[in-house]
């Protein structure tokens, strides 16, 4: 496997405040406490260590989620290291898309098993585990239910309401039958059918068959999944939710970041509301809202008073869900974390969140972009060296390919650039000898130039088009090929779903993951297949 690292800016799918966090950009500095890099870490480390972690709760929530799992020997040891103060953690979460959803979702992982092991090594007294946090209240099923499979859209169709992760996988039936169809008979296929199958057929929530897939794809690296929605940990998140409740914390705090960083010309992430939690019963999740001094849960008959409301809350902790303004603090407040490892769009509304984290006394941690990956097996690697094109085009449009091929393949020179310059260049000498004439006629030459550069521009494309034309086959391969690299001009991460792969490559996938991840790696990864 061949791996090239293309630098952030030159990626144009990338978002602005993606690029700048991820190169240092100094107007960001503010929002961040820790620089991400390895040697920070024994100062992320004693701050930590002065935050109160309920770590018995977080043990045992841990062996209860696990029982019924296969036993990774790396994965049980470090569930037990968690009792120890001197054990921290390095973490990513997500939501549990069906199937594990698009390949960003794995990439997530094993960039945090690696930055855990590189901690490791730095930290010879510490013990640093990876975790995976599932984000299992989220309640927005149409973001988390499809997949993209070999040119099919599967849909995970279902009635249930409320928090996905709590959803019944009974009616994952369909959906699977429709994965063994695709995936075919072959004995890789039925292999790695049964694995699927057996994650999401054996646990009764989605929440359970995702941390079943995730124990499946990297227990044996010790990869530890954890599903925070419980009682146990939500108690201890009472006095952040109910200053939320009376004081509308987060509104005034990240609005005034939110602001700031909006004078530096970086966009809202995740705008927070006047009260960012919601109530959950069986089957829903509802934003909170008051209204006449009146806790409204919307949607449903719900009301409470102010002294009803935190009644509630300190009975029920466990109907309490924080949103994604949050969601960051209730995990830093129940795991002993020092570094989250997450994509660009994460990391845009952690950035946001740091003044939150100073107003409760929560350690911030260290933010960690995931790797980003573009894989290119050895069909896409013949056919783009075929092409003659830099691998540093590769992000570039599709029509920039065709022209830039079309140009190279050319008989004669298409480009009329020089052409179109030397005619500006006329046009200048004409235009500053009308002026000493008649300054009046400028005008009349400038419009005069519009019309012979737009003719030379015009002689340039039918060039263009006619060599397209000679090349016809070609430039159609470079569509295609771009098209199976970028769907629909996104990100091959952001839509491929892990099946093909793991199909293709075995569980040899995840270990070239596993071998070609260097923490803190300098940009956009692409990995190809060795001729």
């Amino acid at each position: 496997m061949l791996k090239t690292i293309i630098p952030f800016e030159q990626v144009p799918q990338l978002a602005k405040t993606d690029i700048a966090y991820a190169t240092g950009d100094p107007l960001l500095k503010p929002f961040y406490r820790h620089e991400p890099k390895l040697s920070a870490f024994e100062a992320v480390i004693r701050e930590k260590a002065k935050q109160e972690i309920p770590r018995s709760d977080l043990v045992e929530v841990l062996r209860e989620q696990y029982t019924g799992l296969p036993e990774h020997a790396p994965v049980a040891q470090a569930i037990e290291d968690l009792l120890t103060d001197d054990t921290f953690t390095v973490t990513t979460a997500h939501q549990p898309n069906l199937f594990l959803g698009p390949l960003y979702f794995l990439y997530k992982a094993m960039t945090t098993i690696n930055l855990a092991e590189a901690v490791q090594a730095l930290q010879e007294n510490k013990r640093i585990v990876p975790i995976f946090v599932l984000g299992s209240e989220d309640h927005d099923l149409e973001e988390l239910n499809s997949i993209h499979l070999f040119n099919n859209d599967l849909v995970w169709e279902t009635d249930a309401q409320g928090p996905v992760g709590s959803m019944s996988t009974d009616s994952l039936g369909p959906v699977l039958a429709k994965v063994k169809e695709i995936l075919g008979d072959g004995e890789a296929a039925a292999h790695l059918f049964s694995r699927i199958e057996k994650a999401y057929t054996k646990r009764d929530t989605i929440a359970g068959a995702t941390q079943a897939m995730l124990h499946d794809l990297f227990g044996k690296y010790g990869l530890v999944v954890l599903n925070m929605n419980d009682r146990r940990f939500k108690r201890h998140f009472v006095p952040v939710m109910k200053a939320e409740l009376l004081e509308e914390i987060s509104y005034g705090v990240v609005n005034k970041t939110i602001g700031r960083l909006n004078d530096l010309g970086f966009k809202t992430q995740a705008s927070p509301r006047e009260i960012n939690l919601f109530y959950m019963q069986p089957g829903a999740r509802e934003r909170i809202v008051r209204e006449n001094d009146r806790y409204t849960v919307l949607n449903t008959d719900l009301s409470f008073s102010e002294a009803e409301i935190i009644e509630e809350l300190e009975r029920y902790p466990e109907r309490f869900s924080p949103n994604v303004i949050l969601r960051p603090l209730f995990q830093e407040t129940i795991l002993p974390n020092l570094a989250y490892v997450g994509g660009g769009g994460e990391l845009a509304y952690w950035l946001e969140r740091k003044t939150l984290f100073e107003h409760f006394g929560i350690p911030f941690p260290m933010l960690v972009r995931r790797h980003s990956v573009l894989w290119m097996d050895r069909d896409a690697v013949k056919k783009w060296q075929k092409f003659g094109l830099d691998l540093e085009q590769i992000f570039e449009h599709p029509d920039s390919l065709v022209r830039q091929y079309v140009e190279q393949q050319a008989e004669a020179d298409v480009d009329l650039g020089p052409e179109i310059e030397a005619l500006h260049r006329i046009y200048d000498q004409l235009t500053a000898r009308a002026a000493v004439i008649d300054p009046t006629l400028e005008k009349a030459v400038r419009a005069e130039e519009v019309k012979a550069v737009g003719g030379m521009e015009h002689w340039q494309n039918r060039l263009i088009r006619a060599e397209k034309q000679k090349h016809e086959v070609s430039v159609n391969q470079i569509r295609s090929l771009k098209e199976k690299l970028f769907p629909g001009e996104g990100l091959q991460e952001r839509f491929d779903n892990f099946i093909p792969y793991l199909l293709k490559y075995g569980d040899a996938f995840t270990d070239t993951l596993k071998e070609q991840f260097q923490p803190f790696d300098p940009g956009f990864l692409i990995l190809r297949d060795e001729e």
